[in-house]
């Protein structure tokens, strides 16, 4: 981890699954932006840094980023307990929100305020990513690619997404994996001894 510590860290493990629940509530389709926001800017629990390194280490773990990355801060900080507190409080009431919304769906699905509202939500839920890789983008210069080619991975992979219209399994099989050993290759290559 980075050298730098966060401010604050969770009193206990009820007050980790109370947290991890108002994030999930708060960000409901799109938690890694608000994730950012309570853990690092809000609580202090993390650093812009600590946080980076648990959401790439949940990106490469099989399994929803944000689960992984509940899992991992919550056993950091409690073990076991802390893990489960932060599961359930991620977790937990989405999914009777869910299970509700489904049953709601299921019945009112043929209206067009219903499809519209859908759309509106998705859009949401993509502006708030967005809004988190910017404000995120500086970290990129501690990156071992260097700031212009994590830039230049990130445009290579709008590209292929947006206009090429690649699936996104193509895209982290290339550029994905292609930027991931390129990182071990410059880290190698700066603890090697001359």
């Amino acid at each position: 981890m980075s050298g730098e510590r966060p401010a604050h860290r969770p009193r206990s493990a009820w007050a980790l699954a109370l947290a991890f629940n108002q994030l999930a509530l708060q960000g409901f389709g799109g938690v890694l932006p608000v994730a950012q926001h309570e853990l690092v800017e809000r609580r202090g629990w993390l650093t812009k840094a600590e946080f980076l390194e648990l959401l790439a280490l949940g990106q490469v773990l099989p399994g929803p980023n944000i689960v992984n990355m509940a899992l991992m801060f919550g056993h950091r900080h409690f073990g076991l307990r802390g893990a489960v507190a932060a599961l359930l409080g991620l977790t937990a009431v989405p999914t009777l929100i869910v299970l509700a919304l489904v049953a709601l769906y299921g019945r009112f699905n043929e209206l067009a305020p219903v499809a519209g509202a859908l759309r509106g939500m998705a859009a949401v839920a993509a502006g708030l990513v967005l809004a988190m890789g910017l404000k995120l983008l500086p970290s990129l210069r501690k990156s071992p690619l260097g700031w212009l080619a994590a830039l230049g991975v990130v445009a290579l992979s709008l590209v292929l997404i947006l206009v090429l219209h690649w699936p996104l399994p193509a895209v982290l099989g290339s550029v994905g994996v292609g930027s991931v050993l390129w990182a071990w290759w410059r880290l190698g290559a700066e603890v090697k001894p001359e």
